[in-house]
């Protein structure tokens, strides 16, 4: 199993910290959502139905033609490479390394490229993969400069993969209204953007023969009942969305800033991450550990990532570190 953010019960034990004495600030998840509603009891007596009101809720979201429901955007990393056979895969790099792995792991051919390498690579690869914004970096790609690489690959039988699992709080860079297109996969995380990373939900974006394929691969009910009528409701709820995406906004760049002025300048990040580039990051890591704060660390390039605190007291905490670190 790849290393993640998130792995608070190992820290806490690494260390002699109480768990909950920490501040998790490994992961990219919205450290806050808001008042959850109540779940019909139905959803937990019954077997989940496909015509309850997800999808159309999904779609009106996205803005996509249509959608497949997925227990997080995991399953559909680890399944997707089991449609193709010996493809030729190029990932955008550094990236969330399951993309990789899972592409790896089913056999095919990969080759991680950096994002200027694009252009010349496209007509030697079946499948580009991409994440947009970028874990970890928070690089940013223009949709129509992905749009032109699709359509070379499409032209080909090939295949555009985009993950957007952070792309929430930047809805302009998304390639979803386009996800109709054949050759054109995109890849949504509900838990992210909605502070609900336990609901185990994403959600796939493409044209529908695929969708049926990766749905006849995934099997029956993969969502449960609760996570289907929760996930509607917050769906559909469109105030509730603007005003999670005013504040994550404005504490990505409190963060930075926070960060910045005590010699840690981001070198990249997104409304729920920051990234830092620093030769010392392990011993960084480590010294916010000893207090209780938790980072993920980065070995290639040597970095760490900041994700957000979710209280006045958390944002105390941190800026008290970083008053003290060396």
């Amino acid at each position: 199993m790849l290393e993640h953010g998130g792995r608070l019960r190992m820290a806490a034990q690494q260390h002699g910290i109480a768990l909950a004495d920490w501040l998790d600030l490994s992961t990219g998840i919205a450290p806050y959502g808001w008042p959850l509603p109540a779940i019909p009891a139905a959803a937990w007596t019954r077997l989940p139905e496909l015509d309850d009101g997800l999808e159309a809720a999904a779609r009106a979201y996205y803005g996509a033609a249509a959608v497949l429901p997925v227990a997080g955007s995991q399953a559909a990393i680890q399944a997707l490479p089991r449609l193709r056979r010996d493809a030729r895969v190029g990932i955008i790099s550094p990236a969330y390394a399951e993309h990789a792995e899972a592409w790896r792991r089913e056999g095919h051919q990969l080759s991680e490229i950096g994002e200027e390498a694009v252009d010349a690579a496209l007509d030697h690869l079946d499948v580009l993969l991409l994440i947009n914004p970028n874990n970890p970096t928070g690089r940013r790609i223009e949709p129509q400069r992905l749009l032109d690489w699709h359509a070379r690959l499409a032209a080909c039988g090939g295949w555009l993969v985009v993950d957007e699992a952070f792309v929430d709080c930047t809805p302009e860079l998304s390639l979803a209204s386009s996800s109709h297109l054949p050759g054109l996969i995109v890849l949504r995380s509900f838990g992210k953007f909605f502070g609900l990373a336990g609901i185990r939900l994403g959600f796939v974006l493409a044209e529908p023969s695929l969708l049926d394929r990766l749905a006849e691969l995934l099997g029956p009910w993969t969502i449960n009942g609760p996570a289907r009528a929760l996930a509607t409701s917050l769906l559909q709820d469109g105030a509730g969305q603007q005003h999670q995406r005013e504040r994550l906004r404005a504490d990505g760049l409190r963060l930075a800033d926070l960060l910045g002025r005590h010699g840690l300048t981001p070198t990249g990040g997104t409304a729920l991450f920051q990234l830092v580039r620093h030769e010392q990051a392990a011993s960084l890591h480590e010294f916010f550990a000893r207090r209780g704060i938790l980072l993920r660390l980065f070995a290639n390039p040597s970095s760490l990532r900041f994700g957000l605190p979710g209280d006045e007291a958390g944002w105390q905490r941190l800026e008290q570190a970083l008053k003290e670190h060396p």
